[in-house]
């Protein structure tokens, strides 16, 4: 009896050491040889250097109520603002009006009231062209010319320069057509006046430096 009570002690024992080893063999071990876990594709890899700091988070721009006057950060009011824009548009739909039958001197005078003295000179050059005379002249060429300011390039406390879009509605013996081009037109003070500094066509810039100026003649 004494035998069968040893035996069933023993057998239990047995299994008690079996489930140990078991329950050992998946707990996880905390030795340095482990290999970490794989870090999932996609995962996050903001966490990272010596002190596991994260990167913090950035302000986004979000939409304000407030007012916002835009011409107190600008280096003249708007009143002037407006009367720079509304000479560089005169200008350009004076330079875009024209006849064949009048005088080219006629036409440098018309547009020299809107310019430097040094500009004058430049386009008084251009327009009494012999080439640009002689192709108006055959063609019979009559030119009406409007403009509209598109936008404002740059802006200094004393000069500005707006891109101006200048509209011509021709007739002439070949045919009666519209023309329409952006123009870069620099402005000056001069006094208490704008005065045309520049005008060049408004792809290929401008530094507002009447002394290269390439301008043609519209036409």
């Amino acid at each position: 009896m004494e035998g069968n009570r040893r035996g069933v002690v023993f057998a239990v024992l047995v299994v008690m050491l079996a489930l140990v080893g078991i329950y050992l063999t998946m707990w996880p071990s905390s030795g340095g040889g482990q290999e970490p876990a794989a870090e999932p594709v996609g995962a996050s890899r903001t966490v990272r250097g010596a002190q596991g700091d994260t990167e913090p988070p950035r302000p986004a721009a979000t939409a304000s109520n407030a007012p916002f006057d835009v011409y107190s950060y600008l280096p003249m009011t708007k009143q002037e603002l407006a009367a720079a824009a509304d000479y560089a548009q005169r200008f350009t739909a004076e330079y875009g009006t024209f006849s064949y039958d009048e005088q080219p001197a006629a036409y440098g005078d018309r547009l020299k009231g809107y310019t430097t003295a040094e500009f004058a000179e430049v386009l008084l050059r251009t327009i009494t062209s012999p080439g640009t005379i002689a192709a108006n002249t055959s063609d019979q060429v009559v030119s009406v010319g409007t403009a509209k300011v598109k936008e404002i390039r740059q802006i200094e406390k004393s000069s500005v320069i707006f891109v101006v879009t200048g509209t011509q509605n021709v007739t002439a013996k070949s045919g009666a057509k519209e023309r329409t081009e952006d123009y870069a037109v620099t402005l000056i003070e001069v006094g208490a006046d704008w005065r045309v500094h520049d005008l060049q066509p408004a792809d290929s810039g401008q530094d507002g430096d009447d002394q290269s100026s390439q301008t043609g003649r519209v036409g």
